[in-house]
C-alpha cells in the first residue's frame, strides 16, 4: 500500500543507483514526481526520464547517471521562508553548496538555489545529494 507515492519513488531511484542500474521504472506516475524529477535532471543527477502510459496511471522510466549519494523526502513538509534557506541546508544537505533541496512555492516545484533568486518561500519536499 502507497502512503507516499514521492518516497517511493525516490527510494525506488536510490536503490538503483546503490545497485549499480542505469534506469529504473517509478510507478505510479504523479505531476508532482514528474516536477521533482524534471528538476533533478536540470540539476544533473539524472539523465532523463520518460512517461509511459500502462493504463493505470502511467509509469516514468528514469535513466540514471550514477549521480546520486542519497536522497528522501522530506516529513513533515515544513514551511520555510525565504531567508531560512541556509538552516535548512544545515540540516538535510552534508556540505555547503553540495546537494540540492526541492521545494514546492508559488513558482511551482523548484531547487532552494531558484528560490533564492526569485525571492520565495514554500514548503520542503525532498533532498538530493
Amino acid at each position: 500500500m502507497l502512503n507516499d507515492p514521492l518516497a517511493d519513488a525516490l527510494a525506488t531511484i536510490k536503490n538503483a543507483e546503490r545497485v549499480g542500474k542505469r534506469e529504473c521504472m517509478v510507478k505510479p506516475a504523479s505531476k508532482l514526481i514528474g516536477r521533482v524529477l524534471k528538476v533533478m535532471q536540470d540539476y544533473g543527477y539524472i539523465e532523463a526520464f520518460e512517461w509511459i502510459d500502462d493504463g493505470k496511471g502511467g509509469i516514468f522510466k528514469v535513466k540514471l547517471k550514477g549521480n546520486i549519494n542519497n536522497c528522501n523526502v522530506i516529513k513533515p513538509r515544513h514551511a520555510i521562508k525565504k531567508g531560512e534557506f541556509e538552516k535548512w541546508e544545515a540540516r538535510y544537505l552534508p556540505a555547503e553548496n553540495f546537494g540540492l533541496l526541492i521545494l514546492t512555492t508559488n513558482k511551482g516545484v523548484i531547487s532552494q538555489h531558484e528560490a533564492k533568486k526569485e525571492g520565495v518561500g514554500g514548503r520542503l519536499l525532498a533532498y538530493v545529494y
